[in-house]
This record gives structure tokens, C-alpha cells and sequence, in this order.
């Protein structure tokens, strides 16, 4: 199945004979989208699974566009400048390949195919960082609950996390559910009590 591509191009020949290049390939679909704003609500509508930008002088405005569109989808950029700053500024916005314009046109396909996987591998380890810290979380949310049963009604902590447990079971809910219930509505009335009458 051919990928999708969106393809924002300054200069019109280079786009088509870039467009004409991927069909002959079999690699994608290609959708030529002028350079300004609109970026965003084209991706939202079109859903590419990649997008290239090739722009002779790429500025900052079209770094926030891309900056909108990044997490979404891999992003090869094309500039016509070597400037080192710039480049980095482009990556930091989430570009996964950045080249200078006037790439052979059969060295793009293996740029796009790279940019594709490393957009992968990254949002793989995303993914993994983001479970790693909910469940980060949801431990140091137990800690607190079994704090708080500790301390209010005497138990010791291997009670205190039966308790929940228990509550969890009885309930038929998850035990990050119950534990941040119980920890807000345990901290709420505290900060009540401390407040006085």
C-alpha cells in the first residue's frame, strides 16, 4: 500500500519531479499542499504518514507549523541553507531528517524510509517513558494513600494496601481509581479540618 505524503515545495518543477519520482516508485501517494499556514488542518483532515517540506529559505513560522504536526507524523525537511542553527531549531520542532535541497532524487526514497523509522522508534519510546511515569505515579499515589490509612486509622502498611486493594475489588474498579479518590478526599477534608469551623 502506498504512503501518503504531503509535500510543501517552494519550487513547482522540483515538486513535480519529486511527485512523478514517488508514484514511479510505488512508494506513495502524493498530495502538493502550498508553503503558509493551513499545515495543521490539512494533516488533521488528509492523514499522511509522512511530510516532506522543501523550501529554499525555511523560516520560523513554518518551524511552528511543523512543530504542530510533528507528534503525528515524521517530517523530512528539505532546506536550501546549511545554516547549523537553523537546522537544530528544526529537529528541536520535531523534523526527523533534515537535508539540503538538490538531494538526487533516488537518494530520497532511503531518507524518507529512514525518517519514517526513527519517527517510530521515537514515539515507541515515548510511549514507554509515558507508561514508565504514570506508573511512577500511580506508586507514589499508593504510598500516599497508605500513608494517610497509616497514619488516620492506625493500620500498618501492609494493611493500609490490603485495604485498597479490597476497596478496589469490592468497588470493581481499579486500584490508581480508588487510591486517587481516596487521596483527594482524604486531603480535601484535612485541608478543611485545617481551615477550622
Amino acid at each position: 500500500m502506498p504512503l501518503r505524503i504531503v509535500l510543501i515545495d517552494t519550487d513547482a518543477e522540483r515538486a513535480r519531479a519529486l511527485e512523478r519520482k514517488l508514484a514511479e516508485s510505488g512508494f506513495a501517494e502524493v498530495i502538493r499542499m502550498p508553503e503558509g499556514p493551513g499545515l495543521a488542518e490539512a494533516v488533521e483532515r488528509l492523514h499522511p504518514d509522512l511530510i516532506i517540506v522543501d523550501m529554499a529559505l525555511p523560516d520560523r513560522d513554518a518551524l511552528e507549523d511543523i512543530r504542530t504536526v510533528s507528534s503525528a507524523q515524521p517530517v523530512v525537511m528539505f532546506a536550501g541553507g546549511g545554516d547549523p542553527t537553523f537546522a537544530e531549531e528544526a529537529i528541536a520542532a520535531g523534523v526527523c531528517s533534515y537535508n539540503l535541497s538538490g538531494v538526487a532524487l533516488e537518494d530520497v526514497k532511503p531518507i524518507l524510509a529512514s525518517a519514517i523509522a526513527l519517527f517510530r522508534r521515537y514515539r515507541h519510546v515515548e510511549i514507554e517513558l509515558a507508561a514508565a511515569k504514570a506508573l511512577l505515579d500511580e506508586r507514589r499515589l499508593i504510598e500516599r494513600a497508605k500513608a494517610i490509612l497509616m497514619r488516620n486509622r492506625k493500620m500498618t502498611e501492609p494493611e493500609a494496601y490490603r485495604w485498597l486493594q479490597r476497596k478496589a475489588m469490592n468497588e470493581n474498579r481499579k486500584l490508581s481509581e480508588i487510591v486517587a479518590e481516596f487521596v483527594e478526599k482524604e486531603e480535601a477534608a484535612d485541608a478543611k479540618r485545617r481551615s477550622g469551623p
